[in-house]
């Protein structure tokens, strides 16, 4: 075997069976199109049965590999136990995990009382919110990350955000004609779980580095998905490379780092956002 061979020989994830959380969301099912192109079964978790079914189609057209989907509640940690135990039944040992799942309300014009103004943030909801994205990802990674542990060690990858590292510039949500009191604004929840994502992402990385679970961070920036353009204008001009990420972008950054490419990494935390984070 070449240099070249053992190189591309690094991204090869054959027989590897790797969940993903909110996996008929937008980026879920990319993610597992990456991993599925580089040999993995991917196995889609989510609370939607009807966006799983849409999800497993899209995945099945780009690769050719027929995801495994399961409806499961990521708050619920007997679900996701239920979910692991399937997934041994169905598919083998789980040796990548990529918390994915997260609750992002479209910011909307909320009237006089705007929702997602931190003075009226409705308590349910950050509960709701916080359940999902963030005690989300820490079953997941007890459930999944344990097994790894008690196994052969595995890769957990942590899909936070850009508004992980920098505060969001409420400006880009501004409407014409309307008091700041009910201007919408991005919630506060949004930040506080992607900033506890980083935040959980170096906590497993040392915990568990001695049992081979490497555990990193990927912060994407805003995706193209048919936004409002005066929206889209706003947001561009905060970043260097003047456009929002295609739904497709991140699939090399996540094959790397759920694969053997990425063997020395654990604990790091990568903005992948068009430069907005050096700005």
């Amino acid at each position: 075997m070449n240099q070249r061979e053992k190189t591309l020989q690094r991204f090869d994830l054959s027989g590897r069976v790797a969940v993903i959380t909110g996996g008929s969301g937008l980026l879920g099912r990319e993610h597992a199109v990456a991993l599925a192109d580089c040999g993995a079964l991917p196995v889609l978790l989510d609370i939607n049965d009807a966006g799983l079914a849409s999800a497993s189609e899209f995945v099945r057209m780009a690769s050719g590999v027929t995801p495994l989907c399961l409806v499961c509640d990521i708050t619920n940690e007997v679900q996701i136990e239920n979910a692991r135990d399937q997934i041994n039944q169905e598919a083998g040992l789980v040796s990548i995990l990529i918390n994915n799942a997260a609750n992002n309300p479209k910011v909307e014009d909320g009237g006089a009382k705007q929702w997602s103004r931190l003075e009226n943030f409705p308590r349910s909801t950050w509960d709701l919110d916080l359940a999902v994205g963030l005690t989300g990802a820490f079953l997941c990674s007890r459930v999944f990350g344990a097994a790894m542990a008690e196994n052969s060690g595995g890769v957990i990858l942590n899909i936070a955000s850009d508004l992980a590292l920098i505060g969001p510039d409420q400006r880009i949500y501004r409407k014409d004609g309307l008091p700041n009191s009910a201007q919408p604004v991005k919630p506060v929840t949004y930040s506080v779980v992607k900033a506890g994502l980083v935040g959980l992402t170096r906590y497993l990385a040392t915990y568990w580095a001695t049992a081979g679970v490497r555990c990193n961070a990927l912060c994407p920036g805003g995706v193209e998905n048919n936004q409002d353009p005066a929206f889209v204008e706003k947001l561009t001009n905060l970043i260097p490379l003047g456009r929002m990420a295609s739904r497709d972008e991140y699939r090399s950054a996540v094959a790397f780092l759920c694969s053997d490419a990425s063997s020395y990494m654990t604990g790091a935390i990568i903005p992948m956002e068009g430069g907005r984070t050096s700005w």
